[in-house]
């Protein structure tokens, strides 16, 4: 993969590293895989977007309790609905949480 520049939400960043699946695991244990993630090492905030989190057959809802609004990520089981995780917004309306990888692989190549 050529080195790619791309702007986020936190500035920009001048290398894309690669690309392919990856899985991140939320606070409560729920895991998203996404076919095409983009790795850029140098970039310190990440972000998920809602194609993603339908892709992996949960729903999206928000809540306002008292001056705080959160993005609730629900899943219907058994015809019930269950709020799987909670995130909390900032100020400028995104939502954030701690995410962790689940597995991680390497593939070097030998060059002749």
């Amino acid at each position: 993969m050529n080195e790619e520049s791309v702007s986020t939400i936190s500035g920009s960043t001048t290398i894309i590293e690669g690309s392919g699946r990856a899985i991140i695991l939320l606070p409560r244990g729920i895991k998203i895989e996404i076919i095409n993630a983009l790795y850029s090492p140098k970039s310190q905030i990440n972000l998920l977007n809602f194609k993603d989190i339908h892709q992996n057959g949960y729903h999206i809802e928000t809540l306002n309790e008292g001056n705080c609004e959160f993005l609730q990520i629900t899943s219907i089981a058994q015809g019930n609905k269950q709020i799987v995780e909670k995130l909390p917004a900032f100020f400028t309306g995104l939502y954030y949480t701690k995410i962790s990888s689940v597995e991680t692989h390497a593939i070097a190549i030998p060059v002749q």
